[in-house]
């Protein structure tokens, strides 16, 4: 008897084993089979806003002397003469003889000598548009109608056109809402102001482009 359950259990264990894993259907058509990530999991979880003054992601970069050159000339219509030499090194630029590495880092030298580069370009180029009829032929001033005359007598509306504009052109985004409007007082006190000075029309539209040129919106991404 115990040979006869002995033999029934042996038989019953081959025929387990001889048994095969059914295999899984195909998959539907047009469906794609999940593929594992082979670097495992890299999300990294982004940082806290408080701690980057609301802001997601990464740090604002500073434009590096490069960038910094060409975006003047784009956006005022003239290059600053003075960047290119030893203010250029100073500024940041690599020499790859004492320094290989661009510096994107704000700090006040580069804020002092900024301000100067845009007192000569934009100061320059605002001068350079009293003579222009053709408001194709100015940057500045492109959106005021026919040769520039007592930029006082332009409209709210024709002012805050002007700054959207100019806004967009240094910034990549216009202003608005009420920063826009605090812009336009601004304007039109510097208008006020430049009228009084002999030949110094054109020392409102300077003003502008200064401000613009130095806000941290045209020297960062």
């Amino acid at each position: 008897m115990r040979r006869l359950l002995l033999s029934a259990l042996l038989a019953l264990g081959a025929a387990g084993c001889g048994e095969k894993t059914p295999a899984a259907p195909p998959p539907v058509d047009g469906q794609l089979e999940p593929v594992g990530n082979p670097h495992g999991d890299m999300g990294t979880p982004l940082p806290d806003p408080e701690l980057q003054d609301g802001r997601v992601g990464r740090s604002p970069r500073r434009l590096t002397v490069t960038q910094l050159a060409r975006s003047i000339e784009v956006a005022v219509g003239r290059p600053w003469a003075g960047l290119e030499g030893g203010l250029a090194t100073t500024l940041g630029r690599a020499d790859y003889a004492l320094v290989n590495q661009e510096s994107t880092e704000p700090n006040l030298v580069f804020a002092k000598f900024l301000e100067d580069g845009a007192r000569e370009v934009c100061m320059a180029q605002a001068a350079a548009e009293k003579s222009l009829a053709s408001p194709e032929a100015r940057v500045l001033s492109r959106t005021i109608p026919g040769p520039l005359t007592d930029l006082r007598k332009l409209s709210d509306a024709q002012v805050r056109e002007l700054l959207v504009y100019l806004s967009t052109r240094f910034w990549g985004s216009p202003l608005q809402g009420d920063e826009l409007t605090r812009w336009a007082t601004f304007f039109t006190k510097a208008a006020a102001r430049a009228e009084a000075i002999t030949n110094g029309r054109d020392q409102a539209l300077a003003a502008v482009c200064i401000a613009l040129m130095t806000d941290s919106r045209f020297l960062t991404y």
